[in-house]
């Protein structure tokens, strides 16, 4: 049995020295206005996987609100998220995922960022597309006053009755 998980997040900038971005660190003269380390990519993985076993979402297991999140690694959500997959039965398939952002421009990161996440999650590097689109001038994202990123997720079922 196959299973499709989909996960979104968007922050606002804010002045800094960079963005992370599915662990990978990338500068820029802003950073993202968060709680946690604020990888929007990392955070739409998260809930794409918990969302394919019905597990939730990210807000439920790490609350913004909860002091030991603050400025916390968000590959420790993914793991997390990982391995109530895999408690529940499943393996990952494949990710599929967009980041959306006028910038910074992300061609020279998008195989570094899909490397990170394959080893993050233990997968192949052909098992994870990163993809990145700017919103043309349009909206929000489009005044560089944020970025946005969503991630759909494969899982198979390995064990049965879990």
């Amino acid at each position: 049995m196959y299973r499709v998980g989909l996960g979104s997040d968007q922050h606002r900038y804010q002045r800094g020295t960079g963005i992370v971005l599915g662990g990978v660190k990338i500068p820029a003269e802003y950073a993202v206005v968060a709680h946690s380390d604020g990888d929007v990519l990392l955070h739409a993985l998260t809930d794409a996987l918990l969302g394919a076993v019905a597990a939730g979402d990210i807000g439920e297991l790490f609350a913004d609100s909860a002091a030991e999140n603050f400025g916390r690694d968000s590959r420790d959500f993914v793991t997390a998220a990982e391995r109530i997959v895999r408690d529940r039965g499943f393996e990952i398939i494949n990710i599929d995922s967009t980041i959306q952002a006028e910038r910074p421009r992300l061609s020279g990161y998008k195989s570094a960022i899909a490397a990170s996440i394959a080893e993050i999650l233990g997968l192949e590097n052909s098992a994870v597309s990163v993809k990145a689109k700017t919103a043309e001038g349009m909206d929000a994202l489009g005044r560089c006053e944020g970025i946005r990123a969503d991630a759909v997720v494969l899982i198979k079922r390995i064990v049965e009755n879990v």
